[in-house]
């Protein structure tokens, strides 16, 4: 494979598509954002703008870096490449302290590409193919930077090249016969760029201080060393910058790559891979976003209801429906003195039937949880997190815990709302009750007829008037039958009806239980259950994005 094949890659990058894995990269961003430490997703955010900006300028000019060390002669291969003396040459350290240019074409075409790149105005320099000959026409559209050195004693430089080697579109690795195999170049910067094969070039420049006989040799152990870094398959040269003619393959390289126009897709496509290698780990299997099963919710509306007092709501109803019944069921001569006794609901200011929208609730009475009972809450919530999070990946598990608890401060007047806007179905009088209610007036109005009866009959014996004839049932007095048996009728109804009051008490009870589970199940799944699914839909959408950006 010839060296410019193996430089324009197996395939072409087609832009629209590069542009669609960068917007699913920037979906990514976005959808977890809040979900994910912000460090993970630092250079992903770096790659989205970068891209963006680097398709927005220019397509038509290819930015190429020529990298080195000091003394590897990078500058005089600038200079011999532009064929004019542009960048400062030597071998004392630093030499290069900024980026030069050298644009082959219209410079105005290619001064905002250079302003982003962060190249100085008084450091562009411009070969026009009209003025020098159709020689320089196939280079027409490149830009060549000599960047500062990388192993500089000048920090300011080293940030210098770290910065562009992350905006050019390739990259021109300039190595000695003496430093090539130097460890820095190697571990720093030329590993970094694995994922970058078809935007790198490794150049071994200054040949000519080599015995013919030796430039074999040192080229097989640097492409050895290339093979180390996992860079195998990378284009290697050797070139001096004193020879044009050992120049031909590199100027036909770049000659290649400008005429491509795909050495800015390719690059960017490789940060994108990078990003989306790095993110790998973030997502992990399909997940439903119903994954919280009903028994987890079950158990946090258990803990909920016991926090929110459901127990003691549903016992008071209980008693509250005894209280009712025994007011309308019971001896009329008895209801007042029960009417003295608070009713059990009207105690825990809690309504007896619905609540219509738009009407204020007020707060309970409904005694506050104990400290079991809110650590039950808290055991409950990380339970929901912990089975959300099961199939995961680790990165999501903080993000499920945080969003289970988000709104754990909202839940007890949320608990108190929902038990007070509750309709417990205790507005309404059963016809049972009324139809025995209206038996107890008619045994206890009979009782009172024989009472007045008899007191009647022993009124006119005391005056001395003629005796009542009472008629009579078998030897007993009407009276007398209307008194007694009213009395006992009324026991006997009260007794018979006690254990239906007490079972419709405590199907009261479990009906009241269930509605106010209810509540408190909606109150778990709007405040608890749903903040974890946002995260879910969350990490579904994050999957699907990852995905695209990986394809």
């Amino acid at each position: 494979m010839s060296v410019l094949s193996r430089l324009r890659g197996e395939h072409r990058i087609d832009a629209e598509r590069l542009a669609a894995r960068i917007d699913a990269i920037d979906r990514f961003i976005k959808v977890v954002d809040g979900h994910l430490p912000e460090q993970r997703l630092i250079a992903a955010h770096t790659t989205v703008e970068r891209a963006g900006a680097r398709l927005a300028l220019s397509r038509d000019h290819t930015v190429v870096a020529l990298a080195g060390a000091t003394g590897s002669g990078k500058s005089s291969l600038f200079n011999a490449l532009a064929r004019l003396d542009l960048s400062p040459v030597g071998v004392r350290r630093p030499t290069t302290g900024m980026a030069h240019a050298c644009v082959w074409g219209n410079l105005q075409g290619a001064n905002r590409l250079l302003d982003w790149v962060g190249v100085l105005p008084r450091h562009r320099f411009i070969r026009e193919s009209a003025l020098d000959g159709d020689d320089e026409a196939a280079l027409r559209g490149l830009v060549l930077l000599d960047l500062p050195d990388f192993d500089s004693v000048e920090r300011s430089h080293r940030l210098e090249v770290d910065r562009l080697l992350g905006l050019v579109d390739l990259v021109i690795w300039v190595v000695d016969p003496q430093k090539y195999a130097d460890r820095v170049v190697h571990t720093r910067y030329l590993q970094e760029f694995r994922r970058h094969k078809d935007v790198t070039v490794v150049v071994l420049n200054q040949v000519d201080r080599l015995p013919p006989d030796e430039i074999e040799p040192v080229l097989d152990d640097l492409r050895r060393l290339l093979d180390e870094d996992e860079l195998d398959g990378v284009p290697m040269l050797a070139t001096t910058a004193l020879n044009q003619a050992a120049m031909g393959d590199l100027r036909a390289l770049l000659e290649h790559t400008v005429a491509e126009r795909q050495a800015s897709l390719r690059r960017l496509a490789g940060d994108v891979d990078g990003v989306a290698e790095q993110l790998s780990d973030v997502v992990g299997p399909a997940v439903a976003e119903d994954e919280i099963d009903r028994a987890t919710v079950r158990t946090l509306t258990d803990a909920l209801a016991a926090s929110a007092g459901v127990p003691a709501v549903a016992e008071a109803t209980e008693r509250a429906y005894r209280h009712r019944a025994a007011q309308t069921t019971g001896w009329p001569l008895i209801r007042g003195w029960r009417r003295l006794r608070p009713d059990p609901l009207r105690r825990l200011h809690l309504p007896s039937g619905p609540v219509t929208e738009g009407t204020p609730i007020g707060a309970t009475s409904v005694p506050d949880p104990t400290a079991a009972q809110r650590a039950a809450v808290g055991l409950a919530v990380r339970t929901v997190a912990d089975r959300a999070a099961a199939s995961l990946p680790d990165p999501w598990a903080n993000a499920l815990n945080t969003a289970a608890r988000s709104r754990l401060g909202d839940v007890p007047d949320a608990l108190d709302r929902a038990v007070a806007g509750t309709d417990l179905r205790m507005d309404h009088t059963p016809v049972w009750w009324r139809l025995i209610g209206g038996i107890q007036w008619l045994v206890t109005l009979a009782a009172v007829v024989g009472l007045g009866w008899l007191v009647t009959g022993y009124v006119v014996r005391a005056l001395g008037l003629p005796a009542l004839e009472y008629p009579k049932v078998g030897a007993v007095p009407l009276p007398t039958v209307l008194l007694v048996g009213g009395l006992l009728a009324g026991l006997v109804v009260n007794f018979l009806v006690k254990p239906l009051i007490r079972h419709a008490a405590r199907r009261a009870r479990r009906r009241a239980e269930n509605r106010l589970r209810g509540a408190v199940t909606g109150v778990a799944r709007e405040y608890v259950v749903a903040p974890v699914r946002s995260v879910l839909h969350a990490y579904a959408e994050a999957r699907e994005a990852l995905a695209i950006a990986r394809s």
